[in-house]
């Protein structure tokens, strides 16, 4: 894949940034409310961010994983959901490129650049409700599915169901304005309150063929899971957005309204020792998983170039690399939005800080996958020299 021209990476990172700071205005006020992020996506339509990952030749912008990750990063240190939503968006753009054919690789990389396009998803290949028949040539879709994540505003929806008679989920995209799909507005979790992760009906809807991904030649290729691999790494970089910006925040505060704790023998919270130490704690962990994710995502890249010469013992190799980075980044995340009220007090409660959303975002979001089984892989890979094993959908 070309490397984008560094000026032009230049404008996309100043756009994040500006982007970013955009959202962190009015994130506390959209947290509360929830809905349907509409604004926010017209936001990332508007400023050029949605082709990001397409390659250049399909009219695309081009930018690597390791690019446009960081690009994800930024948008989380502002807002979780929309960190979340725009990682999910950038790996199924490239679904085509691992899971479909040449024709749908070309596709949907040149309709998403040309077009614009939003995409999102309910994969989720454990929630077995959704099912697809075949009708002639083409396929009719019936049942629930749930956790379709910005799936109400977007053009593009991928899905996964179960087909009788066969073992591996069915996944397939369908356009925005396809009959038969209905949002149940369902989802009231108390994290990443603004991705409407509602479950989703569906009502005998259609399916063309040329609508199912279907694996790529070889089908039981390296490359064929690797977007699994990738999706991984995605969720390392929401989880340090969210760290760097709980972390932010809270200096903000401390500089402005937190007060030494009466024994400190200072005169404000900057000059507090154990605020002070902290801070440094906080700093010193951050970037150290930053470092690591950093390092990771150039060899996904690398990787990914290979694409159908990719080995498994690569891609095992890489995957083991990508648990480590997200366990960290886990851990940090986790241990920054929550011990950061050891550097604010009590006053930093108050519901119109919102300090408490970064914990929830990153919260509800590492349920979906706990690290302790990255780490059984990782302790697997290290004492038996075994390689975890990648699905497609994982």
């Amino acid at each position: 894949m070309q490397l984008l021209e560094r000026n032009e990476l230049k404008d996309y990172v100043a756009v994040a940034d500006s982007l970013s700071r955009e959202l962190a205005q009015t994130a506390v006020e959209r947290d509360a409310k929830a809905g349907i992020p509409t604004d926010e996506i017209e936001k990332l339509r508007d400023r050029g961010l949605l082709p990001l990952v397409v390659p250049i030749e399909y009219s695309g912008t081009g930018a690597t994983w390791a690019e446009a990750l960081k690009i994800v990063q930024k948008l989380s240190k502002a807002d979780g959901s929309i960190g979340q939503l725009y990682g999910n968006h950038l790996n199924l753009v490239a679904l085509g490129h691992v899971s479909g054919t040449k024709k749908q690789k070309e596709r949907f990389y040149r309709e998403t650049a040309q077009k614009n396009l939003f995409w999102a998803n309910a994969i989720n290949t454990r929630d077995t409700r959704l099912t697809i028949a075949p009708e002639g040539e083409h396929f009719r879709v019936n049942g629930i599915k749930g956790f379709g994540t910005g799936v109400a505003i977007a053009d593009r929806r991928v899905f996964a169901a179960q087909q009788e008679g066969v073992e591996v989920p069915v996944l397939f995209v369908i356009p925005k304005e396809r009959e038969g799909l209905v949002s149940q507005q369902d989802w009231d979790n108390f994290g990443q309150r603004r991705t409407d992760s509602s479950s989703f009906s569906f009502q005998n809807v259609l399916v063309y063929k040329d609508e199912v991904f279907g694996y790529p030649t070889p089908p039981d290729s390296a490359f064929a899971t690797f977007l699994g691999i990738i999706a991984q790494l995605t969720k390392t970089y929401i989880y340090l957005g969210i760290a760097e910006g709980a972390l932010e925040a809270g200096k903000a505060y401390t500089q402005t309204f937190a007060k030494p704790w009466l024994t400190s023998g200072v005169e404000s919270a900057t000059q507090d020792p154990y605020i002070l130490h902290h801070y440094g704690e906080f700093w010193v962990e951050l970037q150290a998983a930053i470092a690591l994710a950093d390092k990771v995502a150039l060899e996904v890249q690398a990787a990914w170039e290979k694409e159908g010469t990719l080995t498994h013992e690569e891609r095992g190799e890489i995957a083991i690399a990508v648990f480590a980075a997200k366990t960290q980044a886990t851990r940090v995340g986790l241990d920054i939005s929550t011990r950061i009220f050891e550097t604010l007090g009590s006053r930093a409660t108050a519901t119109k800080y919102g300090f408490d959303r970064y914990w929830r975002d990153l919260r509800t979001f590492t349920l979906h996958d706990p690290v302790d089984y990255k780490l059984r892989d990782v302790g697997n890979w290290l004492l038996n020299e075994e390689l975890p094993a990648i699905t497609q959908y994982s």
